[in-house]
């Protein structure tokens, strides 16, 4: 009885010292959710998605403006010149004769394209001032105003195709922008468990370190006692080396998980960094259709699909736009004037008018025209059946992720409650060695296991949440909230 009481006694000093030590509290304590966000901030990842998105909104803004009036101001200020230059005199011969004169001239064009034709809209007013320095003359020459139209013909409309296809890409370019955020989020779940079970592995290998300590102290009372034999003494300081080497690995472990982090989330400052073990989503409820219908809607590979396709169209109508006959036609009508004064070109301006078919007719390419016509179609062809495999492998990947998430959420559950057991085996085995009702050898199987049962549910909780925000990934929808992902 006395030998249990000091056993006993020991054995509760040294528990209640360990449980001070693990009641330390790191100077940052963070939780899976707060590093994905700090990741989404401040990573390079995050801010190299905003670059993208940004350049992808400027682009939409120079293809609507491709669309709008275009007001222009052209000019030539001053058109000096002073030179000699060759003059062919009536019986043929040159001569070199001196000049002396400005030439400048300052243009106002307007222009709008027509989407729906291919055409143009223009408009223009002129002003030119020519001054002779040699024979000290002025003269004025402008068109007051003057508009036209150029019409191609049986030519492939740009205008046209890119009201198709840009605003597509626009909408594509917004939902990668949303699905880069949620990629950064998988990355950095795998950096938090990285850290994450370097710590666990680090409590584990000082608990382990300092329950081995005390199992020796007591063991060595026992010895004394003469309960055990010598080769147990020797095992259990073997134990005790195997342990503070442990422990010194896992350090360094968590050192570099911790850098890992830092770098990644864009963590600044020198404070110890202290993960949460983060939940599981218990309540949540994931079905394949529900999952499918979101990302058919919210995904930039749905609207790729789409887009892709219509790039083939477009590529097929350009093909045979630009076989056979083209035309243009080009028309302007206006005034136009000359003068010695500048307002005088506005008084009294003459009409112009101008009307001008422009014709291409390949006589003969050798098939060129068609061998393009036939390509573009058959890349059409590869195209849909492609776009058609694609949608069948997005399918899959959604279907397969959801049984995988639905897995994980069972998986869970059963290595946390193996974790349990495993723990009261760990406990009951120390208690039974103090007691001498168990060996060395089964004491050391029973840390073993503990060990395991507790880097077993930290993989699955890994598991788990990659497979979440995976899901995330592939529907762009938050399932815990209920509602689509939006930045």
């Amino acid at each position: 009885m006395m030998l249990r009481k000091i056993l006993f006694t020991k054995l509760l000093l040294l528990t209640s010292y360990g449980a001070f030590a693990l009641a330390k509290v790191d100077t940052l304590r963070l939780t899976l959710p707060q590093i994905v966000e700090m990741a989404k901030s401040n990573s390079i990842s995050a801010k190299q998605a905003i670059t993208v998105k940004e350049t992808k909104y400027w682009e939409w803004r120079t293809f609507k403006s491709n669309y709008q009036p275009q007001l222009a101001l052209e000019g030539i200020l001053p058109g000096y010149t002073k030179t000699y230059t060759q003059v062919q005199q009536p019986n043929g011969t040159i001569l070199f004769q001196p000049i002396h004169y400005d030439n400048s001239s300052l243009t106002l064009n307007f222009s709008q394209s027509i989407a729906a034709t291919g055409g143009t809209v223009y408009g223009t007013t002129q002003l030119q001032r020519f001054d002779d320095f040699d024979r000290n003359s002025v003269l004025y020459n402008g068109i007051p105003y003057g508009i036209g139209y150029t019409q191609p013909l049986l030519k492939f409309n740009s205008l046209k195709w890119d009201k198709k296809i840009e605003p597509l890409k626009f909408n594509e370019s917004k939902q990668v922008f949303i699905e880069s955020q949620e990629k950064i989020a998988i990355t950095v779940t795998e950096y938090f468990f990285d850290l994450l079970l370097a710590q666990v592995n680090l409590g584990i290998a000082e608990i382990n370190n300092s329950n081995t300590k005390r199992i020796l102290t007591i063991a060595e009372t026992k010895f004394e006692l003469g309960k055990i034999s010598k080769n147990e003494i020797l095992q259990l300081q073997l134990e005790v080396l195997n342990s503070q080497k442990a422990v010194g690995t896992a350090k360094r472990d968590v050192e570099i998980a911790t850098l890992n982090l830092r770098s990644y989330a864009g963590i600044e400052g020198d404070d110890r960094i202290k993960l949460d073990v983060p939940a599981i989503v218990a309540q949540m409820s994931v079905a394949a259709d529900k999952v499918l219908a979101e990302a058919f809607e919210n995904r930039s590979d749905a609207i790729a699909f789409i887009r892709r396709l219509a790039e083939a169209k477009r590529d097929v109508a350009k093909a045979k736009g630009e076989n056979g006959l083209t035309a243009t036609l080009r028309a302007n009508l206006g005034f136009s004037n000359a003068a010695t004064n500048a307002f005088d070109i506005y008084r009294s301006p003459k009409n112009q008018q101008s009307v001008e078919l422009q014709l291409s007719i390949p006589i003969m390419d050798w098939g060129r025209s068609k061998s393009r016509t036939k390509t573009a179609q058959a890349n059409e062809q590869f195209i849909t059946y492609s776009v058609e495999q694609d949608k069948q492998t997005f399918k899959q990947q959604i279907i397969t992720q959801v049984t995988l998430f639905n897995m994980m959420k069972e998986q869970i559950g059963l290595t946390d409650q193996a974790e349990k057991i495993a723990a009261e085996k760990y406990k009951i085995a120390g208690e039974r060695y103090v007691l001498g009702n168990l060996s060395i050898t089964d004491l050391s199987i029973a840390f073993q296991e503990n060990d395991r049962a507790k880097r077993d549910y930290i993989s699955s909780l890994r598991d788990f949440w990659a497979a979440y925000y995976q899901l995330r990934y592939l529907s762009l929808y938050d399932f815990e909230k209920n509602k689509k992902i939006t930045y």
